[in-house]
């Protein structure tokens, strides 16, 4: 097994990673990740479950088929981004620990810069998949063609607005983090600062929260809000006007005081949280 400098905090599925070997048996020699490479990474990076960050799986084999580089290196480089996610930090997990510059300096390009990277990330995967940005994205043509805006700017919130919703529903693992349901198409990834009241962090993850189609409009509408120490906590109006409702009682009261599901990365900040507390909750 490659020996990495691992203690029991890290990621627990470094015995999967095997040097990458030619036909000849030989280890193949390395060449540096350019930039767009490293950027590649990082998208699939945010958009890939943490249980998920393996040689085996079919997104990871894809991309490195599509940047010349084997599975394990790709891997790889995803476990490198994870040592540097705040959120794994905060909760003790460490990843490999052969971080480059140029990896720490995309990365922060990425944090600081959301909206801007995303889609970068995304035209660039679509340019190496042979693809139109619109195809990727499954942007309805019909859509644009009736649409008055700007032509690119429509394609770049529909791209942003696909990014967000893959990068937290895979933080959350698929799950609702009030009921922990599992069906993506009943999921939506919901801003915790509306879209329409930050710009800048419209497609930072960590302003999402994986929730059920009933539970996110609640939220939108105030109805329930979350915690910074992630608590919901049910709007008393709710509370006043739906006394021995068991719909309302199944659906929104019973999770009153009870805890969220808190995702594997990106963690909701709690700044974002504590606007939606003052500024959005109906109290």
């Amino acid at each position: 097994m490659v020996r990495c400098g691992l203690n029991s905090n890290s990621l627990p599925w470094f015995n999967t990673f095997l040097p990458s070997l030619n036909s000849h048996g030989r280890l193949m020699s390395r060449k540096n990740w350019t930039r767009e490479e490293l950027i590649l990474a990082i998208n699939l990076y945010c958009k890939t479950p943490f249980g998920r960050l393996h040689n085996r799986n079919p997104d990871i084999i894809k991309l490195a088929k599509l940047i010349g580089r084997s599975p394990s290196a790709v891997a790889w480089k995803l476990v490198n981004f994870a040592s540097l996610d705040p959120s794994l930090k905060r909760r003790g997990i460490k990843g490999a620990v052969n971080v480059s510059h140029l990896d720490r300096e995309i990365w922060e390009e990425f944090y600081s810069d959301w909206d801007r990277l995303a889609y970068e990330s995304e035209v660039l995967r679509a340019k190496r998949m042979g693809e139109r940005i619109e195809v990727i994205a499954e942007i309805d043509a019909m859509e644009l063609s009736r649409s008055g805006r700007d032509r690119k700017t429509l394609v770049k919130v529909r791209v942003n607005q696909n990014f967000f919703r893959a990068t937290v529903l895979a933080a959350y693992e698929f799950r609702c983090c009030i009921t922990g349901l599992a069906i993506p198409d009943l999921l939506n990834a919901s801003h915790i600062v509306p879209w329409s009241k930050d710009e800048k962090n419209r497609v930072n993850p960590s302003n999402g929260l994986c929730l059920n189609a009933i539970h996110d409009r609640a939220f939108d509408r105030g109805l329930l809000t979350i915690t910074s120490e992630y608590s919901v906590i049910v709007s008393p109006s709710i509370k006043r006007t739906s006394r021995g409702n068991d719909a309302v009682r199944h659906l929104l009261t019973r999770y009153d005081g009870k805890k969220i599901r808190l995702p594997r990365k990106f963690l909701p900040d709690q700044s974002f949280l504590e606007y939606h507390n003052k500024e959005i909750f109906k109290q």
